[in-house]
């Protein structure tokens, strides 16, 4: 269910409270669009491991669509970050070769390794098949209604700015 003014022509920032359940879309002429989301069942923890079921914390960008997926519509973010890869480094989880794989990928604004100790596949998506949408939340993912979903999607392009805040 979505609440403020008319869908948005072109996004170009994204905001998400992790606690209020909020993802903001902005757009230029002040205009905004506010979406009910779906966080990790992990709400109080920043996204540190594979599997702990968090919803990161900072700065991303949308670095892939996906038209077709399990859960409607998504879109990858950036995670992990330079941030995450720097932490992961420090904490022994990524090895030097990964962490500069993570930063050269942050530099050219693509998609980073998913596949490392950090985890990955962090998308902003619709319900899960059948039209639920997870009452319990999600495994660190944003999940919006589906009609929400495809106007975000649809007014989204890749590299736009995506904060994650507490």
């Amino acid at each position: 269910m979505r609440y403020s003014v008319p869908m948005i022509h072109a996004v170009t920032r994204i905001l998400i409270h992790r606690q209020a359940r909020l993802l903001q879309a902005f757009g230029a002429e002040l205009e905004e669009s506010c979406y009910p989301a779906l966080l990790g069942r992990n709400v109080a923890s920043d996204k540190t491991v594979e599997g702990d079921e968090a919803t990161p914390l900072g700065e991303f960008y949308i670095c892939a669509k996906n038209p077709r997926s399990r859960f409607f519509l998504s879109m990858c973010i950036s995670y992990p970050n330079a941030e995450d890869a720097e932490r992961g480094l420090a904490a022994g989880l990524i090895t030097t070769a990964q962490r500069d794989e993570i930063l050269e990928a942050v530099r050219r604004r693509i998609l980073p390794p998913q596949g490392t100790r950090l985890g990955g596949e962090i998308y902003i998506h619709g319900e899960e098949p059948g039209g639920r949408a997870g009452a319990a939340g999600t495994r660190g993912c944003i999940a919006l209604a589906n009609g929400d979903m495809r106007e975000l999607y649809e007014a989204t392009a890749l590299g736009t700015p995506v904060h994650i805040v507490p």
